[in-house]
């Protein structure tokens, strides 16, 4: 049966994103709400991927990419990431603004124009979300980090990278100065002093979306 190829992409971009930031694989129940499809749905197409030697997976078990998955899914994830950074660099788009835009452009745009938009920004190697964007052959370069959440008190870090998943924490964390570049030093479960200011009481999840150099 023939699968349609967007649908096929945003399948390997969930996988691969569950185990960019952190190491546990995602199982098919994680997919189904990532995806917010039916666990049946979702079963069924896993075990599709699999025929086609996209991902690796056993009956009741997690779900990884293999080699041919992880390449096609960095390409989509490369075309995500360069269409957020264009938008937000060319068109003046904020941050908590691109995500759903990209979703979009990423299953229509050429591999002539995408390389296009590579060039004229400079090849970037970061979204404005900090997400490592893949070269053309899938390749990333990632910084060891700590999820804020996890650092100790005291712990001095650049902030790597914030999450795209929520736009109202975006702009909260945005306003309050933690975001892309900055320096972060953990004051308490949840607060943090940036660039060496004045203490901040953090919004509720913040600590789960921010990623810090060690």
């Amino acid at each position: 049966m023939h699968i349609q190829s967007s649908a096929v992409d945003d399948y390997l971009k969930t996988i691969y994103h569950h185990t960019e930031w952190q190491t546990a694989p995602v199982t098919p129940s994680q997919l189904a709400s990532e995806l917010g499809l039916a666990p049946s749905t979702v079963t069924e197409m896993v075990q599709k991927l699999a025929a086609q030697g996209l991902v690796s997976h056993r009956p009741y078990g997690p779900v990884s990419l293999t080699e041919a998955g992880r390449v096609r899914a960095a390409a989509v994830v490369r075309r995500h990431r360069l269409i957020e950074t264009w938008l937000v660099r060319e068109f003046d788009y904020a941050w908590d603004e691109v995500h759903d835009e990209a979703e979009v452009l990423e299953h229509t745009i050429s591999d002539r124009l995408l390389e296009g938009v590579s060039a004229r920004l400079g090849h970037p190697t970061r979204d404005p979300h900090g997400d490592p964007i893949p070269d053309a052959s899938g390749a990333v370069v990632r910084e060891p980090f700590v999820l804020l959440a996890e650092a100790r008190i005291g712990h001095v870090g650049r902030v790597l990278r914030v999450s795209d998943r929520d736009p109202a924490l975006l702009r909260a964390l945005e306003s309050a100065g933690v975001d892309v570049g900055h320096t972060v030093t953990v004051a308490g479960r949840d607060a943090v002093r940036v660039d060496g200011g004045a203490t901040l009481e953090l919004p509720a999840g913040a600590a789960s979306a921010v990623w810090l150099t060690v």
